[in-house]
């Protein structure tokens, strides 16, 4: 309770993407089309890998997982996003608002750590083949999942502590559609240089620590498939990789601009977060599905129940 009785501020107030006056209507469309992809595009995806027994290995695991964060991931801001676009409800209380911030950096830092565990499940289906039932058995990969969560909830707690541990007594104006560190913490009515700082290299050495773990996993799986001889055992080596990679590019471009550049723009980190926010959970599910032929074959399984007779 003592975070109550040092602030005098009780609700902020949502500004939104800042120079977006006029396109309220556009952009309610999109976060709401954007949204409504999500939400079946994930489940579609975890019913698959919960009914078909092909897909109950390591790999598929780890991306139900994600799947499940790609769900409540967009959770965290569109709704409310949603809202002050139709006019209702520009403002967020003190303690949605710290809710806010924690929910977004838990489920970013968890999305972070499972890139990097799937980068680790591909390094060691490519580059130890003959181990890989004992390298990625269940209970390793139930401890890397336990593990991801956990260290997410921490690194979050950390950073909402921070934060909101400062008296809020002026200013409530959040420029930006959510409440996130950049925007809230210029906010405060006190020095703010160690929470700027202990937030700032929280944050960037989760993103880079990461970051190097999983181009350690590829560049040793890029060295593992040139020495295969057979071009078509490269082809599918590679294929195999183009979706993880293609989603880990996704994610870290919106934390790098965002977090680890030098200059803040409010523009530029509003739109870089709805793409981060709500765009990239929506085209995950399209990534991990259209060249996924097992996945595929699970979907039509799980939706037509026909076709599991004869040939199952």
């Amino acid at each position: 309770m003592r975070m109550r009785n040092h602030t005098a501020v009780t609700e902020f107030l949502l500004m939104g993407i800042p120079n977006t006056g006029g396109l309220e209507t556009v952009l309610l469309l999109l976060f709401l089309a954007f949204y409504l992809l999500t939400l079946p595009g994930n489940l579609l995806i975890l019913l698959a890998i919960l009914t078909s027994s092909t897909l109950h290995t390591p790999m598929y695991f780890f991306l139900g997982n994600l799947s499940v964060l790609d769900i409540f991931f967009p959770s965290v801001s569109s709704p409310k996003m949603m809202l002050y676009l139709t006019g209702q409800s520009h403002t967020i209380s003190y303690h949605g608002c710290a809710s806010q911030l924690f929910f977004y950096h838990f489920l970013g830092c968890a999305e972070c750590f499972l890139y990097t565990v799937m980068a680790y499940d591909r390094f060691a289906a490519i580059c130890h083949p003959l181990r890989y039932t004992v390298v990625m058995s269940y209970w390793v990969c139930v401890s890397m999942t336990v593990g991801t969560w956990m260290g997410s909830c921490l690194h979050a707690s950390v950073l909402t502590f921070l934060i909101f541990k400062l008296p809020y007594c002026g200013p409530n104006k959040v420029d930006n559609f959510f409440c996130d560190i950049p925007v809230v913490l210029p906010l405060a009515c006190a020095d703010t240089s160690l929470a700027r700082t202990v937030s700032f290299t929280n944050v960037g050495v989760v993103a880079l620590v990461c970051f190097l773990l999983i181009l350690t996993s590829y560049t040793r799986i890029v060295v593992s498939i040139l020495k295969i001889r057979s071009p078509e055992g490269r082809r599918r080596a590679f294929s195999t990789c183009s979706a993880h990679l293609t989603s880990i590019l996704l994610f870290y471009g919106p934390v790098v601009l965002i977090y680890l550049r030098p200059a803040s723009s409010p523009w530029l980190d509003s739109v870089v977060q709805v793409l981060n926010n709500i765009v990239t959970p929506s085209l995950n599910p399209l990534i991990y599905s259209l060249r996924n032929k097992e996945v595929k074959l699970a979907l039509r399984k799980a939706l037509t129940p026909g076709s599991h007779t004869c040939g199952d």
